[in-house]
């Protein structure tokens, strides 16, 4: 028979093996919680594939328009602007004083800090003429960046007129020009600066940012940004001459926002918006002229590389419609 010793020591043994399997699946729950606290913090990947993630993702977007002034921006924005009630999106416009492209740096935090953290007015359109700025610099998340550029000569000389005669968006805003009936020839003949080519240096800097050597007319560096950017930061940029193609893919690949804007800028007025009232075509010696200067061959260098790419998107956004994708051999079951 135990000893009475004996049986203690056993049911010491036995209490003391309960208390260390207790402990160790504390400390296994307390790792456990961690690993979960720690995966919190982290986007998961397999939610974020979900048709739920999705939902959310498309409730949250924030597409930012910095549009070249004399693209047909103004059609479209009208068109978004017809559509955000139905659409139940937002459309802003980023007014800047003086019309100033380039904001300064306290202003470019403040942007990106409104951009980022405004939720309530998710999912918007903010649209405005001021140049890329690089919301990663600030430590946020990059907006979808859109564009539309123009054949460079023709935007310049739309320009030109416009500030002499206006459009037929608001005929009777009078412009800073008007009363000047000097031709776009006459101009360029007398050497005025309005119409010098290094006035033509716009579209470039628009994509390269705010650094100072985006806005030296005609330097190089300025011109392999401005593609950078557009390649790895900019969501889609169409050309003026192809808008009805621009919304076409923006339709298919932001249903969210665009549904539905094709058939309207088709059928509505908004293809026709801001007409300049008066503009006479340039001469032979005049784009010729043009076409020999570094600025021109820069910009239209930049315009070239953007039509490319757009039709290269268009082509495998429209042509593949149908196309799908699956998740296979996921695993662990």
């Amino acid at each position: 028979m135990l000893t009475h010793k004996f049986k203690v020591f056993l049911i010491l043994i036995f209490v003391s093996a309960i208390f260390t399997i207790f402990q160790l699946q504390i400390i296994r729950l307390q790792e456990r919680i961690q690993s979960l606290e720690g995966l919190a913090k982290k986007p998961n990947k397999a939610l974020l594939n979900s048709p739920s993630a999705a939902t959310n993702i498309s409730e949250n977007i924030v597409v930012l328009y910095n549009r070249v002034p004399k693209t047909g921006s103004t059609s479209f924005v009208g068109v978004a602007y017809d559509l955000c009630k139905k659409s139940q999106y937002h459309v802003l416009h980023v007014n800047v004083t003086g019309n100033g492209h380039v904001l300064s740096l306290n202003n470019q935090i403040k942007f990106v800090s409104n951009v980022t953290e405004w939720d309530a007015i998710k999912p918007a359109l903010y649209h405005g003429h001021f140049a890329y700025i690089d919301f990663n610099k600030f430590g946020a998340p990059k907006p979808l960046y859109i564009n539309i550029l123009r054949r460079p000569l023709d935007r310049f000389i739309s320009y030109y007129y416009f500030l002499r005669y206006g459009d037929n968006f608001r005929p009777h805003l009078i412009r800073k020009k008007a009363g000047n009936t000097m031709t776009f020839d006459e101009c360029v003949e007398k050497g005025l600066p309005e119409c010098d080519p290094s006035a033509m240096w716009l579209q470039v800097p628009f994509f390269c940012g705010h650094a100072a050597n985006c806005w030296k007319p005609g330097n190089k560096w300025a011109l392999t940004e401005a593609k950078k950017n557009l390649v790895n930061n900019y969501f889609l940029v169409g050309v003026t001459e192809e808008l009805d193609d621009f919304i076409s893919v923006l339709e298919v690949s932001l249903p969210r926002m665009f549904k539905g804007a094709l058939d309207h800028f088709v059928q509505s007025n908004k293809s026709h918006l801001r007409q300049t009232v008066q503009k006479d075509l340039p001469s032979g010696e005049t784009v010729n002229k043009f076409k020999q200067n570094q600025v021109w061959q820069m910009e239209n260098e930049f315009y070239e590389f953007a039509l490319d790419n757009f039709h290269f998107t268009r082509r495998q956004t429209l042509k593949n419609r149908l196309q799908n994708f699956m998740y296979e051999k996921i695993r662990p079951r």
